[in-house]
Formats: C-alpha cells, sequence, structure tokens
C-alpha cells in the first residue's frame, strides 16, 4: 500500500489525506530514496556524466483501450434493452400525438394537428435513446487516456519508454500508463474531470461531492502491483494521478505520497527529475514490463 512506499515528505503533522503543493525541491527529492547516498545521486546527473537519451519502443496496448471497450459494451447493452422497450415507446409517442391534437382542436381550432405533431416531437425527444452517465464517464476516461498519450509521446524521444493500458496481474483493475525513464518508474492513473478540485479544511482533495482518496489508494495498488511483475528490489514504483479539465491547487500537490497533477505538467515534471537510470538499464526494464504486462481487455 502506499503508506510502505518510502517518500521524501514529512507529514506527521498533517491529518490523514493532507495535501500540500509539489514544489521543485520535492520533485527533486521523489526518487533520491532509490539510493543509500543522495548527493551521489544527484552528482549522477551532473555535466561530466551526460546521459545518454536512446528511444525505447514499448507501447503494449491502445491508450484508452479499455476504457472505450467497456463504453461500447456498455452503450451497446443499453442500445439492446432500448430496442426492446421500442413498440410501447412508439405506442406512447402516437398516443401523446393523438392526445395533443385533441386538446389543440379544443383550445385553438384548426391548430389541432400542428399542436399534436408538436406534442409527438416533444415525447419521441424525451424518449429517445440516452446512454448512461456511466457509460459516457467511460468514454471521457478514455478520451482522457488519449490525452494524456499525446502529452507523454515527446517524452520517448528523450529516452523514455511508455506502455499503455496494461492489466494488473490477479486484478480487473488496469494501468492506464506505465512510464520508465531516466527519473525512475512511474503509473501514472488519468482523471477527466470538470470543475476544479477542492481541498477542505481537514487537508482532504475533492472533485464536487467526490472524494480523490479512493483514485489516489488505486493509482497506489497498481503502483506496488507494477513493482511486483517488474521484480526489482532496488526500483521503486512511483504513483501519480494526472488530472484533465479541473483546476489543481497550486498547479501540483502531493496527498497521501501520490502526486496529483495537472496533466499539460506531467511531462516537465518528469523531465526535470534526476536521473537514476542509464538508457540501459531503462532498456531492460521496458523490455521486461512488455514481456510480463500484456494490454488490459
Amino acid at each position: 500500500m502506499a503508506s510502505s512506499r518510502p517518500w521524501p515528505f514529512d507529514d506527521e503533522d498533517r491529518p490523514s489525506g493532507s495535501v500540500r503543493p509539489l514544489s521543485q525541491a520535492d520533485l527533486q527529492a521523489i526518487l533520491a530514496h532509490l539510493s543509500d547516498d543522495p548527493e551521489e545521486l544527484l552528482a549522477s546527473t551532473s555535466a561530466d556524466r551526460p546521459v545518454v537519451a536512446v528511444r525505447v519502443r514499448a507501447t503494449v496496448g491502445r491508450p484508452g483501450g479499455s476504457a472505450q471497450a467497456r463504453a461500447r459494451r456498455m452503450r451497446a447493452a443499453e442500445w439492446a434493452v432500448w430496442v426492446r422497450t421500442l413498440p410501447w415507446r412508439i405506442a406512447v409517442i402516437l398516443g401523446i400525438g393523438a392526445g395533443g391534437e385533441v386538446l389543440g382542436s379544443v383550445l385553438a381550432p384548426g391548430l389541432g394537428l400542428i399542436i399534436g405533431g408538436l406534442a409527438a416531437l416533444a415525447a419521441g425527444w424525451g424518449l429517445q435513446f440516452r446512454p448512461s452517465p456511466e457509460a459516457v464517464a467511460w468514454r471521457r476516461g478514455a478520451a482522457g487516456e488519449r490525452r494524456t498519450a499525446h502529452l507523454l509521446g515527446p517524452l520517448e524521444r528523450q529516452g523514455w519508454a511508455v506502455l499503455h493500458d496494461l492489466a494488473v496481474p490477479g486484478s480487473r483493475a488496469n494501468i492506464d500508463y506505465l512510464v520508465i525513464g531516466p527519473g525512475g518508474v512511474f503509473v501514472i492513473d488519468t482523471k477527466q474531470y470538470r470543475g476544479r478540485l477542492q481541498i477542505d479544511p481537514s487537508g482532504r482533495l475533492w472533485h464536487g461531492c467526490y472524494p480523490l482518496a479512493p483514485s489516489v489508494q488505486a493509482v497506489s495498488f497498481e503502483a506496488d502491483q507494477a513493482a511486483l511483475v517488474l521484480t526489482h528490489t532496488d526500483v521503486v514504483v512511483v504513483p501519480i494521478v494526472a488530472v484533465h479539465g479541473a483546476q489543481v491547487p497550486w498547479g501540483k500537490v502531493v496527498m497521501d505520497g501520490v502526486p496529483v497533477v495537472a496533466a499539460r505538467r506531467l511531462p516537465s515534471m518528469l523531465r526535470q527529475l534526476p536521473a537514476v537510470f542509464g538508457p540501459e538499464r531503462v532498456t531492460a526494464l521496458a523490455n521486461q514490463a512488455r514481456i510480463r504486462f500484456h494490454a488490459a481487455a
């Protein structure tokens, strides 16, 4: 769980689920716990020891593929149910149209047919097929994942590997992105919201009336599972929540040890991290992930 993962912040005096701004110093400290000597870690990025960027192609799934597939399955099931109810819907529309015509003839002689037609149109609009909010949410989530893929794509030219839409072994969960590069290994969960995120007086982060704690817990679980799959004891997988559409307080905050960032800031945040892996290690980890993970259904 997230609480067992080392993290370079002191939250002892803050309430559970508290958040704080993510500073430049925090960014440089994110992976410092991978080395017993932080000074040696930071020295590895000095100018006399350049990091050579090697483009690594390691994509497994399609960005947003499983979310889009789920949205389509839900829509198809809902459409089948709607089709089965079509006869009574047609009967209701015709009945409302006929009733509107009769009432219109009484109230405005000569306009009964027009009023009946308008009533039938209104009834038809109200009874038309509409996907459920859950199906719409999955479709929007898939769109958000594709936007994140567009943001992360340029990192591949700078020595990063980006794997999309991975199934978590032994679970129904999926990893939106597993990103491996000079700055470390990250599991990124994409969220598509509207409006803005709010911090309540107790320090918890909310989107409207929905807390972000479950999302943070989920991405922490996914990061722990990715670490088990990679089986490298010296590799810590860091979870991140990337938010599209909604404003994040201060642009980036930390909640329960998990960065929550505006998605547009994600590429620059990763680029600014100190290098902890050379190109050979990045390639080896990316190849291992490509072999051991499979695309989410």
